[in-house]
């Protein structure tokens, strides 16, 4: 699948603007800011100003809060967003719900007890993230993540990615057979994307602390529908014929 703008425009307005240096501005405001996430449940909520609002939504980073308070705008951090703004970027402080500040090793064990499969997930996430692809959750397509180019607003997303773990692909219980296999690739085709599996290799080093993050890689593969009808030899009256 090719990349899919949204308009006339869309492409050159992303050339100008590229996500490194959204991302960048981000960081900075962020940091000079001070800013604290709250760890609540199975996401971070984060206070944000005038500013900050602009460059997370430009980044596409957390999802906005409506709350009675105007002159206050409120963000929902997935974990790995979260995670990736503290520990990556060094940009967030994370305090518990006990209202005290998380380190990188309490924040990860923290997120890993919400979610068995964090780990994976979040070196998945960091993976895109770090080659500038906007990464947003994939539930509307049955998938654990959507990738874009660039902003959703300037163009349609072109992966459809998987997780799974080199150490045990069960984990999330994808693709554990054929008949997932062909529905999730009939879907991303229906849908006009591509699916993007990651395989997650700890090399055996497991998931004790975020140091382990260093020692992992990251296996790419996409999958796509074999299509007869796109292979078949060009017909001309000699061929017909016979």
């Amino acid at each position: 699948m090719g990349t899919r703008w949204k308009g006339k425009g869309a492409e050159a307005k992303a050339l100008a603007e590229p996500m490194s240096g959204i991302i960048s501005q981000l960081q900075s405001s962020l940091t000079h800011s001070d800013c604290h996430g709250l760890l609540s449940g199975c996401s971070v909520l984060l206070e944000a100003g005038a500013e900050q609002t602009k460059l997370l939504i430009r980044s596409c980073f957390g999802q906005p809060i409506i709350t009675a308070e105007k002159d206050k705008q409120w963000f929902q951090l997935s974990m790995e967003e979260a995670f990736y703004l503290c520990h990556s970027l060094g940009c967030l402080k994370i305090v518990g719900e006990d209202n005290q500040r998380r380190t990188d090793e309490e924040l990860w064990q923290d997120m890993k007890s919400k979610r068995e499969t964090f780990p994976d997930f979040y070196m998945a996430y960091s993976h895109l993230r770090v080659k500038n692809w906007v990464v947003r959750s994939g539930s509307q397509y049955g998938v654990d993540f959507v990738a874009y180019r660039h902003h959703p607003a300037l163009v349609h997303s072109e992966y459809a990615v998987l997780v799974l773990s080199g150490e045990n692909e069960n984990a999330n219980g994808r693709l554990r057979a054929w008949s997932d296999f062909h529905c999730t690739i009939r879907l991303c085709g229906s849908v006009a994307k591509t699916l993007l599996v990651l395989h997650i290799n700890k090399n055996g080093h497991g998931s004790l602390s975020p140091s382990c993050l260093e020692k992992y890689n990251v296996e790419e593969r996409t999958i796509t529908r074999w299509s007869a009808e796109q292979c078949r030899e060009v017909q001309t009256p000699e061929t017909s014929s016979k």
